[in-house]
């Protein structure tokens, strides 16, 4: 096409063309660039809360809510280390582990946040408990805990620990759900905590800890709605489609369209997701192609494979 219209045009003209297109291309990345810095004061941020949750809410109070941070916070008590020290040192094997299986550009986030969790959850622990009423601390630092990690999660990283274990598992194992890999590994360490701390209380208020940050995590990064509805227009579908399919494993549909002003064919990409992965459909579309045109909508209810079942669910 630029070869026909080529034969059409002056030499300054063709320099024109080329002249703005580079600086299109400029400004593309001037824009990722600060897109980044942003993300990593976002991280940053999220990384200090989630900080505060633990060294004033959780550890204080012998919260051991699953994770990393609720080995740490165990085995705080039988080591000559501090929380914040031992989740850094938990992660090391683990960020190696998703350095080989994702690469380093995916880690590398992550790698940072962990660090500033470790940081900062060390120079808050001085402060002591904020609260000496455990139910709510409790409640406060699963509800920091949600909103840190929302925070974390939006900015495109993550806090590491098990987040990457259960990652590295589904590619092994894909028929295993991811909730319930979190509820098998978070149940596990709460009734340890029981036992290391001889108290069935605290083991339980640990317990509201990891039900009130599961609720309201989905809430921070998503709202309220089930699932989302994405509709993908791009020059790029095939590729989009392909790192969906192998990356996410979302069902997608291929809708044929028609452009009303062109006339140009287009292939429209249709896939209906969990809104835990609507971020990641997002990010593989911008690291696709920036200019997509992209429909994200609320859906408050799927029937089908994957999602509800019509006979037995719709009462």
């Amino acid at each position: 096409m630029f070869e026909k219209l080529k034969a059409h045009m002056t030499d300054s003209e063709i320099l024109s063309i080329l002249k703005e297109n580079e600086i299109d291309k400029r400004n593309l990345e001037k824009k990722t660039n600060f897109q980044r810095l942003l993300d990593y004061l976002v991280i940053t941020l999220g990384a200090f809360l989630y900080a505060v949750a633990v060294s004033m809410f959780l550890d204080p109070n012998n919260f051991a809510p699953g994770g990393v941070t609720g080995v740490s916070i165990i085995l705080s008590r039988f080591l000559n280390l501090e929380t914040g020290t031992l989740i850094f040192l938990i992660n090391i094997p683990i960020m190696i582990l998703g350095m080989v299986k994702f690469g380093f550009r995916f880690i590398l986030s992550t790698i940072y946040c962990t660090s500033l969790v470790s940081f900062f959850t060390n120079a808050l622990s001085p402060l002591g408990a904020a609260t000496d009423d455990r139910f709510l601390a409790s409640i406060v630092g699963g509800a920091l805990t949600a909103v840190s990690l929302g925070m974390v999660f939006k900015a495109g990283a993550t806090s590491g620990g098990t987040d990457i274990i259960i990652k590295v598992l589904r590619l092994k194992y894909p028929y295993l759900k991811t909730g319930a890999l979190f509820m098998i590994m978070d149940s596990t360490i709460v009734a340890i905590s029981a036992f290391v701390f001889h108290d069935l209380n605290t083991a339980l208020y640990a317990g509201v800890v990891v039900v009130v940050t599961s609720l309201l995590i989905d809430v921070v990064l998503y709202g309220r709605d089930g699932a989302k509805l994405i509709f993908i227009i791009s020059d790029y579908s095939e590729a989009i489609t392909s790192r969906l399919l192998e990356e996410l494993d979302v069902g997608v549909t291929h809708v044929e369209g028609k452009g009303a002003y062109s006339g140009k064919e287009k292939q429209v990409i249709m896939a209906a997701v969990k809104k835990t992965l609507a971020g990641k459909v997002e990010t593989i579309v911008k690291e696709e192609d920036p200019l997509a045109f992209m429909i994200i909508s609320s859906a408050t209810e799927i029937y089908g494979e994957g999602y509800k079942n019509i006979f037995s669910e719709k009462l």
